[in-house]
């Protein structure tokens, strides 16, 4: 917001999987660029990693995510959703869609929670694909809590009533990997417990020669 005006900007959010012992690391964190609110959320990303795909081992990964050419202080929970979609994408090495926008805050159980300027986010993302050109298959993926907050102008809605501009309603974080990646959750979950799995059995074995 800037002298009272308001405006969503979208970012490309990109993540770096290795096997190692690093954990995963903020890179806005370590450069000072990110505020309590969101490293909250980054640990929370990390927890909920742990409880949705690994079972027998202990995490052993060296990642890192970045929030790609963002040069200014972030705060806030918003970017968990996109976070976690970043780092499972580059886990099992799974396409994302990338004519999807996403906002959503997660908690430890996979649940969306609800964000804040909602309307400027859709309004933001409708805008660049205003500039790079409709599909008919983009849009913008939101929690469920906050259909209720949508007051959006006639522009957006025209545009979803002809069928080229989407907004789609989540309460999970199953259904936005699912809608992002086109496999239900029986295909996608192995594929990432697979390769968590292996880098634990490497660090393992390497400790152990």
């Amino acid at each position: 917001e800037v002298l009272g005006y308001s405006f969503g900007v979208p970012i490309a959010i990109t993540a770096q999987v290795s096997c190692g012992m690093g954990g995963v690391i903020n890179i806005e964190k370590e450069v000072g660029l990110s505020g309590e609110i969101f490293d909250k959320a980054h640990l929370i990303i990390t927890s909920l990693l742990r409880k949705k795909f690994l079972k027998h081992y202990p995490l052993c990964i060296s990642a890192s995510i970045c929030s790609e050419q963002s040069y200014s202080f972030i705060d806030g929970d918003s970017a968990s959703c996109a976070h976690f979609l970043a780092l499972i994408s580059a886990i099992g090495e799974i396409e994302m869609r990338q004519d999807i926008a996403i906002t959503g805050s997660l908690n430890q159980l996979g649940e969306v929670q609800a964000v804040g300027g909602i309307n400027e986010k859709v309004t933001g993302f409708f805008n660049t694909c205003k500039i790079l050109g409709f599909t008919g298959k983009g849009g913008v993926v939101i929690p469920e809590s906050n259909k209720t907050n949508l007051f959006l102008n006639d522009e957006i809605l025209d545009a979803i009533k002809k069928g080229y501009f989407n907004i789609w309603t989540i309460k999970t974080i199953d259904e936005a990997i699912t809608l992002l990646t086109d496999l239900p959750e029986s295909t996608y979950t192995p594929i990432i417990e697979e390769r968590l799995n292996s880098f634990a059995k490497t660090i393992i074995e390497m400790h152990l020669m």
